[in-house]
């Protein structure tokens, strides 16, 4: 996919990159991604992909922006207090970078509409807030044959990896899923919200942008994605460090028991 001549000047210190270079940044412009969430992750998450020149993001949010918001989900202001978190984000992008698609999906995504939806994306991104959502996506990633990469927070702590299932790995045995690493959510009530146990910003920002890195290499095609490995980052001792996880020949997706459908 051509670059037209002021994409050339806007992408210049990618093009200057042996890594990404003009085919990489042509394979950035043809993405399709769908990010999950307008929020904390998805905030810096949709900034970094817009300015890096993704072709086309779709937003998937439910909320309106809220004061509480604003101390961490940057891609919005005090002017937005009411919008949908899709219409700010979606403005944010067009400020940015006119060259990017937004399409906006003002609902929540669930079990019944995530595998049609994502089926018209390349890749998810997944910064939701909630169990019911990062399970129903994975699963639905599965499904859909889409990688998959997904990160959430905790009060100063936060975790990357990204999933694709619907690969195997260098020696045959099939990549892990989701629910190999964590095979079932935790009992309701046993991890307190965001706004019970609260979080750092900045640390949003961290992690959002890790997403936005992890997508672009998938997309530009350089490094090795943190598929079957998992970033953990502790924001009060400022390490970062990486576990090892393999497929689970019990879970419900690509285990050893199931369904063939």
């Amino acid at each position: 996919m051509a670059l037209a001549s002021d994409e050339i000047e806007r992408y210049a210190r990618h093009l200057v990159l042996a890594e990404v270079g003009g085919p990489g940044q042509a394979r950035i412009k043809a993405a399709r991604i769908l990010v999950v969430g307008a929020g904390g992750l998805g905030a810096p998450l949709i900034q970094y992909l817009a300015a890096a020149g993704i072709g086309t993001i779709g937003i998937v949010d439910d909320d309106a922006v809220s004061l509480s918001n604003l101390q961490r989900q940057v891609i919005h202001g005090t002017p937005d207090l009411g919008r949908p978190k899709v219409d700010s984000a979606a403005d944010a992008v067009a400020r940015l970078n006119p060259h990017v698609s937004v399409v906006r999906h003002p609902f929540r995504i669930d079990p019944d509409n995530a595998v049609d939806l994502i089926g018209g994306y390349d890749l998810v991104a997944d910064g939701s807030d909630n169990f019911a959502t990062r399970y129903a996506v994975s699963d639905a990633c599965f499904h859909a044959r889409r990688p998959l990469v997904t990160a959430a927070l905790g009060r100063f702590d936060g975790t990357l990896t990204t999933i694709r299932a619907h690969e195997t790995g260098p020696g045959g045995t099939p990549n892990p899923t989701y629910r190999c690493l964590f095979p079932n959510p935790p009992p309701p009530g046993s991890v307190p919200a965001c706004a019970e146990a609260g979080v750092l910003g900045a640390l949003a920002g961290v992690m959002g942008s890790l997403m936005a890195m992890e997508v672009l290499r998938a997309v530009a095609g350089f490094g090795e994605p943190l598929v079957g490995r998992l970033l953990m980052v502790d924001a009060r001792a400022m390490r970062f460090e990486t576990l090892n996880y393999g497929w689970d020949p019990e879970n419900p997706l690509s285990g050893s028991g199931a369904s063939a459908a």
